[in-house]
């Protein structure tokens, strides 16, 4: 990794900076690996700026974050990180506030809902980077030879469509992944579609609400226990699974995002998609999810970050990610450029529901410990003989001890 050069000179001027930035990797392989966007966009901006260099360290999700933490806790922290979390390192007063770095149309541009959750006590620390949101999918093929001609409007004729397929020997009819790789975005749009969610309007952790309750009890009593959600006990079922699952035809229904088209449509298999339907029939909101862009203000480069940074947010820039990784924009200019391309239209679901999804609670410092709860242990409310509204007590008590202190 190259070591960072100069003291805060500018571009055009003394010896020169290099940056340090560590990024998640979104590829699934060498061929489409992060470093290749960032190898691209790094020389670019280098033509046009000459004394400054960026350093880019590509790192899977499994281990950016705990890289990025290490690196901290040594003394070596980068002068940018793009992961998963942003507000430990804001709490502690190690980041840049966003207004300390971009320009005022850079960040007016980031679309309102990604760019609140990125503050942490009402000041902007983390950038929105990447964003997606997630619909229901349905394979056609599977549905007609059931008999069903729509996709689900209710949770009634969710779990009704449900009981078809089954009849008609589909082997997951809904595929509920409750495994530990990400029960935390299954969970929260289920709670969403209950009227529920993690918190309540104020921000409090507020998960065995009686909405909640409802809700995996609903999917207990109709989904689980009547063997509508496959061979795999949803606390086991993982969601690359459950994708894979889909892509060869063996899944009904499941909560998907953009990257399950590509997969879908490789292995031949006709989907379509739909919003996720409320309890009540009426659509409620639906999850959305942000990667984060972080500022470490260890080395004090601030100028120079915010001018890289400025570069990365353009819009050929951030349109050239979401579409090679099969992302949605974050910023409002590129979100309308592609609702507006033919080329894109498969996104168009997704890009609808954006403007209203709801976010994890990131801005949290306790999120962290509650969605590693979540993922360990909601699964359980749903197994045999569980009790729904006990496993979210010992969540909510596990929430209210991570939060205080905040």
């Amino acid at each position: 990794m190259a070591t960072l050069a100069g003291c805060g000179a500018s571009g055009s001027s003394g010896p020169g900076v290099t940056l340090k930035l560590v990024a998640a990797d979104y590829g699934d392989s060498k061929a489409n690996s992060s470093q290749k966007y960032w190898d691209a966009v790094v020389k670019a901006y280098e033509k046009k700026t000459p004394g400054v260099k960026v350093d880019v360290s590509v790192y899977s999700w499994n281990d950016v974050d705990r890289k990025v933490k290490e690196m901290v806790a040594a003394g070596d922290a980068p002068d940018l990180a793009q992961a998963g979390t942003y507000a430990d390192y804001a709490s502690a007063g190690r980041l840049y506030e966003v207004d300390d770095l971009l320009s005022i149309p850079v960040q007016a541009g980031f679309l309102p809902q990604l760019a609140d959750s990125g503050k942490v006590r009402r000041v902007a620390y983390g950038m929105p980077f990447a964003a997606s949101t997630r619909v229901l999918f349905y394979n056609k093929k599977l549905f007609a030879e059931a008999g069903i001609d729509s996709a689900p409007r209710s949770w009634s004729e969710l779990a009704a469509d449900a009981e078809a397929l089954d009849k008609a020997g589909v082997e997951t009819p809904y595929a509920l992944p409750l495994g530990p790789e990400e029960a935390q975005a299954e969970t929260m749009q289920w709670l969403l579609s209950g009227g529920g969610g993690y918190t309540d309007a104020v921000g409090t952790y507020r998960l065995d609400s009686e909405e909640n309750v409802r809700t995996f009890t609903w999917l207990k009593d109709k989904l689980v226990d009547k063997g509508l959600t496959g061979p795999t006990a949803p606390a086991d079922l993982n969601r690359a699974a459950a994708f894979t699952a889909f892509a060869r035809g063996e899944v009904g229904m499941l909560n998907g995002h953009p990257s399950l088209m590509r997969m879908a449509a490789d292995q031949g298999v006709e989907y379509g998609t739909a919003a996720m339907p409320g309890f009540d029939g009426r659509e409620h909101a639906t999850m959305g999810v942000s990667d984060w862009m972080m500022a470490f203000k260890q080395n004090g480069h601030k100028d120079e970050i915010g001018d890289f940074l400025d570069f990365v947010y353009s819009d050929e820039n951030v349109l050239d990610f979401s579409h090679e990784y099969d992302l949605l924009p974050v910023t409002a200019s590129a979100s309308e450029e592609m609702a507006a391309s033919s080329s894109d239209a498969g996104l168009g679901p997704f890009l609808d529901e954006l403007p209203n999804a709801a976010l994890y609670p990131v801005g949290k410092t306790s999120w962290a410990d509650v969605s590693a709860a979540v993922k360990e242990q909601v699964g359980r409310a749903v197994r045999p003989g569980g009790k729904p509204g006990v496993v979210l007590r010992e969540l909510q008590q596990t929430a209210t001890v991570a939060d205080r202190g905040e």
